[in-house]
């Protein structure tokens, strides 16, 4: 009997003690579920930010960080072979003083086909002038030659001169009459088609119209210049940008967590060369559609840290529906069916001491106090 006795015992011991944690379960409530309705708690997590040459390609020539190092905002982390683009900044450069030199040479010739012609307009004008003046002794000549030979002819009828001076006059009649067709021809070539006006100043010569059109075609070659040079300049701008992207600079303060390009190394534009860990962090917290109802995008919230009790104050920039892994499984014990869970982010203020990794928790009045 006694030999029975003693594993009974022990028997009845568990039995009384899994008894007893059941009522406390039961009545204190200090079961897994419990305690997520009590406190909602998140690792503390730094962004990462995957630093990269942007749109620009090339042989790394020196990195100036390792791992673990901390760096400022504009510190530089990076600087990529920068040969190649000085000399095609040297050759845009070239280029454009080229087309300078051209664009100054065809400005002069332009100025000065346009004063040539301003000046051919005079002395062309000045030269009809004389050649009407001319026109008009010629015709004068001609029409005392007529009158002179209208009153031979009648002398000779008359018998009181001779043929032959009848024959000279004549001749002398038809030369006169040659020089106005000449001088009526070289008016006509000086006039070039236009029309004869008595105000000569008004006369609008086709040849000195063909010069100014001959300039103005210049002209547009010349703007055609201007605008190959600005095309030549907005590519050396490029280039120049491009050389400033060479260096590779910290986007804003943290942590080096991995230099993935080496020196010597061809890197690839938009290519990460750089893990870098910010200075930004954020938790994470699951809750229920209850508690999430009483948030709101912008909201403040605070935690407190497990790890020295620090107060860790920060904004919520998320709410979002959470992953299915953490749903609320419920006890059913409690009788409570199973929850969907909301994800809560919270970017929290900076805090000295509180760094990635470390565990806020955040109580249940945080929500049902507001």
């Amino acid at each position: 009997m006694n030999m029975h006795s003693k594993p009974v015992k022990i028997g009845l011991f568990f039995l009384g003690l899994i008894a007893v944690c059941g009522l406390v379960l039961l009545f204190k409530g200090n079961d897994a579920v419990a305690m997520a309705k009590e406190k909602r708690d998140g690792i503390v997590t730094a962004e990462q930010i995957k630093v990269s040459f942007d749109s620009v390609s090339g042989c790394l020539l020196k990195e100036n960080v390792k791992e673990g190092d901390r760096v400022k905002k504009g510190d530089v982390l990076m600087v990529m072979d920068p040969t190649d683009t000085d000399l095609d900044i040297k050759k845009l450069r070239s280029q454009i003083a080229q087309l300078d030199a051209q664009i100054s040479s065809m400005a002069g010739s332009i100025d000065v086909a346009y004063q040539k012609a301003d000046t051919d307009e005079v002395e062309t004008h000045r030269q009809i002038d004389q050649q009407k003046a001319v026109l008009a002794s010629s015709q004068a000549v001609y029409e005392n030659k007529l009158s002179d030979y209208n009153r031979k002819r009648q002398l000779v009828e008359a018998g009181a001169i001779s043929q032959l001076e009848m024959d000279n006059i004549t001749a002398s009649l038809r030369t006169a009459e040659a020089d106005v067709r000449a001088q009526q021809e070289l008016l006509h070539k000086l006039l070039g088609g236009a029309e004869d006006r008595d105000n000569t100043e008004d006369i609008a010569l086709p040849t000195i119209a063909q010069e100014r059109q001959s300039a103005d075609n210049k002209a547009n070659d010349l703007e055609s210049l201007r605008q190959q040079k600005k095309q030549l300049e907005v590519a050396l701008e490029q280039k120049e940008v491009n050389k400033k992207r060479l260096v590779l600079r910290a986007p804003e303060d943290g942590k080096i967590l991995k230099v993935i390009a080496k020196e010597g190394e061809m890197v690839s534009a938009n290519t990460p060369v750089i893990l870098l860990e910010s200075s930004r962090y954020y938790y994470d917290i699951y809750v229920n559609e209850v508690e999430k109802g009483q948030m709101k995008e912008g909201d403040r919230l605070t935690g407190h840290t497990v790890s020295g009790n620090r107060e860790v104050p920060g904004t919520v920039r998320l709410i979002a529906k959470a992953p299915g892994f953490a749903d609320f499984k419920m006890s059913r014990e409690k009788s409570s069916a199973d929850l969907t869970a909301f994800q809560i982010r919270t970017y929290i203020d900076p805090v000295p001491g509180v760094i990635p990794g470390m565990t806020v928790e955040v109580n249940r009045h945080e929500f049902t106090g507001r």
